[in-house]
């Protein structure tokens, strides 16, 4: 039903604590779906840990590390206080808020961000505020971007010298209308 936290003993130290995420999904309404388990390191214990706000959501929220009054039209690089360790197999893929977007114009840059199963670094959002006349102010501990963990297939390229047909054969971008 959501984001349970278990403090692993054996990984403490000092004022860094390892915690096991585990990500129930919709495990109770799908047969046969198993739980991952992610680890998650705090790097900042003034701040919550990061959870699902309700029950079936598919992404929880990241929290802001730092207070930044973000002007019209400018971008900046947010931390937000965590580290993972995303299975083999799985990736995270970071996504914009809803209502921060349709109220605010606040928006990521690079949206979906993509977390890496090999990635350690702290987890970091790259928001634009896309209001040309408002600035926006983001405190610590605001809710700035949600991630969704997904499964994700790791795919063998193979150079050949042709492809084959398609009805939309090289047509890109707006070829469809």
């Amino acid at each position: 039903m959501g984001l349970f936290l278990r403090v692993n003993p054996y990984r403490l130290c000092g004022r860094s604590l390892n915690f096991a995420l585990v990500l129930r999904g919709r495990k109770r309404f799908h047969k046969g779906r198993t739980m991952i388990r992610i680890l998650m390191k705090l790097l900042d214990d003034g701040l919550p840990a990061p959870r699902y706000q309700h029950a079936n959501d598919a992404g929880f929220d990241l929290p802001s590390r730092v207070d930044l009054l973000l002007g019209p039209g400018e971008r900046a690089t947010i931390p937000t206080g965590i580290a993972l360790a995303i299975p083999s197999g799985f990736a995270g893929f970071v996504l914009p808020r809803s209502g921060l977007a349709s109220r605010h114009g606040i928006a990521l840059v690079n949206s979906p961000g993509l977390i890496d199963a090999g990635y350690r670094g702290e987890v970091a959002v790259v928001v634009i505020n896309t209001d040309r006349m408002k600035e926006f102010q983001i405190r610590r501990g605001d809710r700035i971007a949600q991630l969704v963990i997904q499964r994700v297939e790791e795919a063998a390229i193979l150079q050949v010298d042709d492809l084959d047909e398609t009805s939309r054969g090289a047509g890109g971008f707006g070829s469809t209308g």
